[in-house]
């Protein structure tokens, strides 16, 4: 036993190298996109989101939706969650608590 410790603790640092060095191209690409992705719009981009929403809601209205793959179907399902799920993280963080407002 204490010799698996003391190769695991051997090892441990070049373990742990490997895994830096490997998810640096990564992060890299991580932050390239969240720089871009995960920020607000702008007040020059309103004029396009309400132009967005308005063929959001026309679409709805006249049943283009019908029209969708399977694909296109179950991208914007997965989008719908994820919005969904980010409101809710957002409530759980405000509120303070994951079971109710604190009176």
């Amino acid at each position: 036993m204490a010799k698996a410790a003391t190769s695991l603790g051997s090892k441990l640092p070049i373990l742990m190298k490997g895994m830096v060095e490997g998810s640096k191209p990564k992060l890299a690409t991580f932050v390239k996109y969240a720089k871009v992705e995960l920020v607000p719009p702008k007040m020059s981009e309103m004029p396009e989101v309400m132009a967005g929403f308005g063929r959001l809601m026309r679409s709805a209205k006249s049943g283009a939706w019908k029209q969708y793959t399977v694909k296109e179907g179950w991208l914007n399902t997965l989008i719908a969650m994820e919005i969904y799920f980010c409101f809710c993280i957002g409530e759980c963080i405000g509120k303070g608590s994951l079971l109710g407002y604190q009176v």
